[in-house]
């Protein structure tokens, strides 16, 4: 006879627990990477080409999927092997891995977005010596398993995107009047149909398009990022106290 062993109260408890703390983990990990560490915003990291290519969106979008797919593949290879590698010379080997991704990341553009290729020229190769993806596969990659290792890479790689993209849209807008412009190097010929003429020029505005134009529009996205985390942060001891009246309890005599 077999005796099934039914779960007690505490078993399950000890379950639903474990499993809101892993939610909460890959909660906090999507605002990391997304708004509070991002890497562009407030690590300031990568602002190399950051500021160098994102004169179009579409520059700044092919720029930003190699890097988000670099910093995925990193992270899950550094991850899986992090028990084999010696402390003395992790730093070379990650440096190995993430070139060994861009070089896979290049060929692919290469051979697939030959237009996005070229246009982004030196700083392809240069997401090689990215801060940003060197750190994470320092600081987070190398001490967590594979599964949060990869969603950290996939979130910093989105919010370093996001930076780009929205950049990119800035300069593209103010510089030319135009949004997509030249998408089809980077989605193939069908989305020539994506470009969008927001406003006329009748020539480029220069300084839009010249590094000193990335640098004054970074300067504005910084400052907004953080006129919005001190408003978050003033709401928050109001929104606390307004709790704390609610539960008041005056006793009279």
């Amino acid at each position: 006879m077999s005796t099934k062993t039914e779960p007690t109260l505490s078993s399950i408890d000890n379950t639903a627990l474990a499993k809101k703390a892993h939610r909460e983990e890959y909660r906090e990990l999507a605002k990391q990477g997304l708004w509070k560490n991002n890497p562009g915003l407030v690590q300031l990291l990568g602002l190399c080409p950051l500021l160098a290519v994102t004169a179009t969106v579409t520059n700044a979008l092919g720029l930003g999927l190699a890097t988000l797919l670099v910093l995925v593949c990193s992270n899950t290879t550094v991850s899986a092997i992090r028990h084999w590698v010696p402390k003395e010379i992790r730093i070379p080997i990650f440096v190995l891995i993430i070139a060994a991704f861009v070089t896979c990341v290049q060929l692919l553009m290469n051979a697939y977005t030959y237009g996005i290729y070229q246009s982004l020229g030196i700083f392809l190769p240069l997401i090689v010596t990215n801060c940003a993806i060197i750190g994470r596969a320092e600081a987070y990659a190398s001490k967590n398993p594979i599964k949060q290792a990869s969603f950290d890479g996939l979130m910093m790689g989105l919010g370093f995107a996001l930076v780009l993209f929205v950049l990119g849209a800035i300069r593209e807008i103010l510089g030319q009047g135009t949004l997509f412009d030249g998408a089809h190097l980077l989605l193939g010929d069908w989305a020539s149909v994506l470009r969008i003429e927001v406003i006329h020029l009748d020539s480029q505005f220069l300084l839009a398009i010249l590094p000193p134009g990335a640098f004054i529009a970074m300067g504005f996205i910084i400052a907004l990022k953080n006129a919005i985390d001190a408003n978050i942060k003033q709401r928050q001891p109001k929104e606390a106290d307004k709790a704390i009246e609610r539960v008041r309890v005056n006793f009279e005599s």
